[in-house]
């Protein structure tokens, strides 16, 4: 259920990957506080279209399909945003991938899609969010626990998230003087259909090292995301946020 907001107090939210897992809960809590959302998702249209008909209808929601590594497709999702409901107020760059190969098990055409989602696709993205935003935005990009504690056959997608704290480090040096700030959460293991083979697998141990004793959930995320793109947070940027109940 919507919240009651003051119209003039209503954002237009875009949040990349918004159609599953923590960016489908990033989405339902900016919904939920009011806002109208703009999602963008690679390939689930089902998903996308009953992400819209929950989280308002089309006066409150819409779903635009995106690559993110696709500079086509990155224009219009930030073009859809702005003509839709006039400007883009909060970016959430959530959409990334992470599979996992060990060294000496990758070639190019691994690495590369991987390099283009998570770190071209933050760029393009923020970019061309950039034009129709004002000064004074939000955005929050998803770095990764891994990016400071890097596992096995992690290694390439772990880069790509430290290099999303470094993304984030310079974009709120630069965009500072326009009132945007800039700010980066790194989850931990968090509870979605993407990681269930993990928790299947180790969530004992996981829970074990934890610890807050339980496996990380999309509102615990959600939360913090709605938190930094909030007015009570207008004194913090450049920073990545670490939540993974304790782990690093």
């Amino acid at each position: 259920m919507m919240g009651v907001v003051d119209e003039t107090q209503v954002k237009v939210v875009v949040v990349t990957g918004g159609s599953r897992g923590i960016g489908a809960a990033v989405a339902r809590r900016f919904a939920a506080d009011g806002h109208r959302v703009v999602i963008g998702y690679r390939s689930d249209h089902a998903a996308a279209e009953a992400m819209v008909g929950e989280l308002g209808g089309p006066d409150r929601c819409l779903a635009v399909q995106a690559d993110i590594a696709r500079p086509d497709d990155v224009a219009r999702l930030a073009s859809g945003a702005a003509e839709r409901f006039g400007a883009i107020d909060v970016l959430i760059n959530c959409a990334a991938i992470g599979p996992y190969r060990a060294l000496g098990a990758m070639d190019a055409d691994f690495i590369r899609p991987i390099l283009e989602t998570n770190i071209m696709g933050t760029v393009l993205m923020t970019q061309a969010a950039l034009v129709h935003m004002p000064d004074g935005g939000r955005i929050v990009n998803f770095a990764s626990a891994l990016a400071y504690r890097p596992i096995p056959t992690s290694s390439v997608y772990s880069a790509t998230k430290a290099a999303v704290v470094t993304l984030t480090q310079a974009f709120a040096k630069e965009l500072g003087p326009r009132k945007i700030t800039v700010n980066a959460i790194a989850p931990g293991v968090i509870e979605t259909d993407m990681t269930t083979k993990i928790i299947a697998e180790r969530g004992e141990q996981i829970v074990a090292m934890t610890p807050l004793g339980r496996i990380g959930q999309t509102d615990d995320i959600a939360g913090i995301a709605a938190f930094l793109a909030s007015a009570e947070a207008g004194w913090i940027t450049g920073r990545t946020i670490i939540a993974d109940g304790g782990v690093t």
